[in-house]
């Protein structure tokens, strides 16, 4: 039984991947493949216009596997610009009722269904996707990067990277893939005062790389840098309200959010730079400009 099963993980034919198969039979409209000679149920077929000149039976042939528009199994020798477990930057080349379909480089589309988007998406776009196998055993596009993203980046801590937005969550922040590639993610207390969107691309600071090697960035400036900003931002607010802000640092950090777009860590650091500046006085529930 084990040798059985040992006989069919090889004969194996695996969809979305690049594999070197033999030659085991011709016909007019072409070749079959199978990984295993002897196991010739279980092949495939490359189309004639695919097939290389001089090509004979017991050859091996670096093939893609993928459906055609019939929905049957079939091998190409052009290599796609995605393969199953990798990540790729591809063109929306239609978008449909059901989905989007992407060129990826074969003569059907690859079909990104809406529920793995991440966002509207239009003719032109530009998108980062991987393989997965759908219900069917049809192969499909997933904006949902993350498993598939690279954790060995050459990237250490305070390197300026530039990187992708590809998934935006409540709790844990923006997940970035880093020259579309690297894994990384921009926690929520990283966000405050900067709106990002999936598909953007942004210029972050490395501030950790974990151990299992994901990055954690930041798109504000280290907080001394940060601090000039923030109470230059105050001092504009100042301007709006007639130079009489109408709450202090002792507000909720929704409202300071709301406000400024600062935590509430980061506006009472600003205000007490501005106020050791003498350029303020706090009162009971108001900032206000010292003349």
């Amino acid at each position: 039984m084990q040798w059985l099963n040992f006989r069919m993980e090889r004969a194996m034919l695996k969809l979305g991947e690049k594999q070197k198969l033999t030659v085991v039979k011709k016909v007019e409209f072409g070749v079959y493949l199978a990984e295993d000679p002897r196991e010739l149920e279980n092949k495939v077929l490359l189309p004639v216009k695919q097939v290389p000149a001089g090509c004979e039976i017991g050859d091996e042939i670096e093939v893609f596997l993928y459906r055609d528009s019939q929905d049957r199994m079939i091998a190409t020798t052009r290599i796609p610009k995605l393969s199953m477990g990798q990540v790729a930057l591809l063109r929306v080349a239609q978008v449909g009722k059901i989905g989007a379909f992407l060129d990826w480089g074969l003569e059907k589309d690859l079909f990104l269904p809406y529920k793995q988007q991440r966002g509207y998406l239009k003719v032109g776009d530009e998108v980062l996707v991987s393989l997965y196998l759908d219900k069917s055993n049809r192969l499909c596009a997933t904006m949902n990067v993350y498993e598939n993203l690279e954790k060995n980046s050459p990237y250490k801590k305070e390197d300026t990277v530039h990187g992708r937005v590809y998934e935006i969550s409540e709790r844990f922040g923006a997940f970035v893939a880093v020259d579309d590639r690297y894994s990384a993610l921009i926690p929520q207390k990283e966000l405050y005062g900067n709106e990002v969107k999936p598909g953007e691309i942004i210029e972050a600071r490395v501030f950790m790389v974990k151990e299992d090697g994901r990055l954690s960035l930041s798109i504000r400036k280290k907080a001394y840098l940060q601090m000039d900003e923030d109470a230059e931002a105050i001092r504009r607010l100042l301007d709006s309200y007639e130079g009489c802000l109408p709450f202090n640092d002792k507000v909720s950090p929704e409202i300071i959010k709301r406000e400024t777009g600062m935590s509430k860590n980061e506006f009472k650091r600003a205000v007490g730079h501005l106020l050791k500046a003498g350029e303020i006085e706090i009162g009971p529930k108001v900032i206000r400009r010292v003349k």
